[in-house]
């Protein structure tokens, strides 16, 4: 087994390896700085049980059905740990490790990680989600309080056990210092950022750049809490009441609020100015970006949403696409002057700000301009990279 002394097991349920962009990036930039990472996650998609990726070993256990209600969270997440932590077992006998990493959601992997402290190994809480709020968005405030209470207690435990904890932002920062009691020395604020050597060369879609009118796109998860709904609706107004039929629309990704998007889509009539691409690997939808000229984020505010770094905004601005965007805190500390901003939940204001866009190509070049500067200069994942492996240099040395 060898020395564990620079060691990483990276635990992750919510997703698979490497589809998860994130802790893909992570683990590529911790190999390259010298340590050994294994990950744990979910099997999809007929994907080897075992395997290696860029030097980071891969061991996945079958993917959990999605849970929906208090006893479906139980059974999904109950399951998960049982599975990961026999896993963990496994790793531990093969390869060794110093470092639990836990990337959340769910919390509950604090658990396997208390085990191993109790055996002298360390835990670095990734706080990817605010798993309370993110379950009320998701219930659109109709969730069950003891499920709530229960996210927020391992929270809790989670903060409590970490030997470092890794924010994606100020705001999840200023949450594990005031909810977690967590010294701020031991907070690190890694952002999601993109790799722009991944899109330095990529074509736009010839089909999508053949489409007369301005096109906008949305790229990301298609659930209750995405704000999709008010997208479409803000898309009616600019066609019906703004009567710009010189739009085109294109939906990238997938989630459990497609099916009531579409019909939506039927209702209103709008079928031929909206189109649902679903899951796209990169290099597709990477193209389909390239052919905007608009990116949109509309995620409705709520205590997760206005709180929370949304991957997409950066992916736009990697890009050079001018965004619209609800007024939400972390959407600003994102875009900054590469967005405008609409009145939080108001779609009509959304659709007067994409029509500003519209009717002024020098605005879109330059805000785009603004964008990509910013991405290169704070928000890359360079940057990130260096705090992390900075993280990792001060707790193992």
């Amino acid at each position: 087994m060898g020395s564990s002394a620079r060691k990483i097991l990276m635990l992750l349920e919510n997703n698979a390896y490497p589809q998860d962009s994130r802790v893909f990036n992570e683990a590529n930039a911790l190999t390259k700085a010298g340590f050994q990472i294994s990950v744990i996650a979910q099997r999809k998609d007929k994907q080897a049980w075992t395997e290696i990726i860029n030097g980071v070993a891969v061991y996945r256990y079958p993917a959990p059905l999605e849970a929906d209600g208090f006893f479906a969270y139980v059974v999904e997440y109950g399951y998960s740990l049982i599975v990961m932590f026999f896993l963990s077992i496994v790793v531990l006998s093969r390869r060794g490790f110093k470092v639990i990493h836990a990337h959340n959601p769910p919390d509950v992997l604090v658990l396997i990680a208390i085990f191993y402290k109790l055996w002298g190994k360390k835990f670095v809480f990734d706080h990817h989600d605010l798993s309370a709020e993110l379950y009320d968005a998701k219930a659109d405030g109709e969730g069950n309080k003891t499920v709530h209470r229960t996210l927020l207690f391992f929270e809790k435990v989670s903060f409590r056990f970490a030997d470092r904890v890794i924010s994606t932002n100020q705001s999840y920062k200023d949450i594990a210092m005031t909810r977690g009691h967590v010294l701020e020395q031991d907070i690190t604020i890694v952002r999601n950022g993109p790799v722009l050597e991944n899109i330095a060369h990529v074509a736009p879609d010839a089909e999508l750049a053949r489409k007369i009118g301005t096109r906008i796109a949305y790229l990301g998860e298609m659930g209750l809490q995405d704000g999709l709904d008010y997208l479409i609706r803000a898309i009616n107004h600019l066609v019906n009441d703004f009567n710009r039929k010189d739009v085109y629309v294109i939906l990238i990704g997938s989630g459990s609020a497609v099916e009531s998007l579409k019909a939506l889509v039927q209702d209103l009539n709008l079928q031929e100015y909206i189109q649902f691409a679903g899951y796209q690997p990169a290099s597709i939808w990477q193209s389909m970006l390239a052919s905007a000229h608009i990116g949109v984020v509309p995620d409705p505010i709520n205590p997760f949403n206005n709180q929370s770094s949304m991957i997409k905004i950066t992916d736009y601005m990697a890009f050079s696409k001018p965004i619209v965007a609800f007024d939400l805190r972390e959407h600003r500390v994102t875009a900054g002057p590469a967005a405008l901003y609409a009145e939080p939940n108001n779609e009509m204001d959304f659709a007067k700000q994409i029509v500003k866009l519209m009717d002024n190509p020098e605005l879109q070049v330059e805000m785009g301009k603004i964008g990509y500067e910013r991405i290169v200069n704070e928000f890359a994942w360079p940057h990130q990279a260096k705090k992390l492996i900075e993280l990792y240099q001060n707790l193992l040395g």
